[in-house]
């Protein structure tokens, strides 16, 4: 495995999933209501579809590609609409219902949850043809190979050092900080489900 495009493709993928947003935000949210382990959990879904997204741009998926392009007005709506519902979900939860959310909420569904809302933004694909190609990725086995798993491990690593600090900041939020947490994420995220829809049905 070439070490130059994992290094490579370990540093996109960490400055891909780094800039807080909607994912973040619920990454932070799920630590601090499950647990370390769920908010892991909900950021390695979203590592694996960064995974998804650099493995169709590395190497030349482009009938997959067109289909999730073409397909981009109705996943936007779909992935703007199901961050207004996880959106509004945290703002009414409270901290006391954690523990029972906790034990009826798999991981399973945590991970591919965040997998399946990451996939709604098929636009991604492009930033990812674009980087891998301006390093010289894309066309080669070996370099794709090694680009796409460093993107993997990259993401992995920064969702991990995300949820081992909102954990951190657990055992100093109290349960009325806790709720005031969820009220200001939920609203947040919420707002970035009305931004997705909004901007997909004005373009149309």
């Amino acid at each position: 495995m070439d070490f130059a495009f994992f290094l490579k493709g370990f540093l996109i993928g960490i400055s891909i999933a780094a800039p807080v947003g909607p994912i973040g935000l619920l990454t932070i949210r799920r630590t601090l209501a499950f647990g370390r382990v769920a908010g892991f959990a909900s950021g390695l879904g979203a590592a694996t579809a960064d995974a998804v997204f650099g493995s169709v741009a590395a190497f030349g998926m482009t009938a997959i590609s067109s289909v999730l392009i073409g397909a981009k007005v109705y996943l936007g709506v779909v992935g703007g609409l199901f961050l207004i519902y996880l959106g509004w979900q945290t703002f009414v939860s409270k901290p006391a219902e954690a523990a029972a959310e906790s034990r009826a909420t798999s991981l399973g569904v945590i991970y591919v949850s965040t997998f399946a809302l990451v996939l709604t933004n098929p636009i991604s694909i492009l930033y990812f043809t674009a980087i891998i190609s301006s390093v010289g990725a894309a066309g080669n086995l070996l370099s794709a190979t090694a680009m796409v798993f460093g993107v993997f491990i990259g993401s992995v690593m920064w969702w991990f050092f995300l949820s081992f600090i909102a954990s951190l900041l657990k055992t100093r939020i109290n349960p009325a900080n806790l709720k005031r947490v969820n009220q200001v994420s939920g609203f947040v995220i919420a707002a970035f489900g009305v931004w997705a829809v909004a901007s997909v049905l004005l373009k149309t």
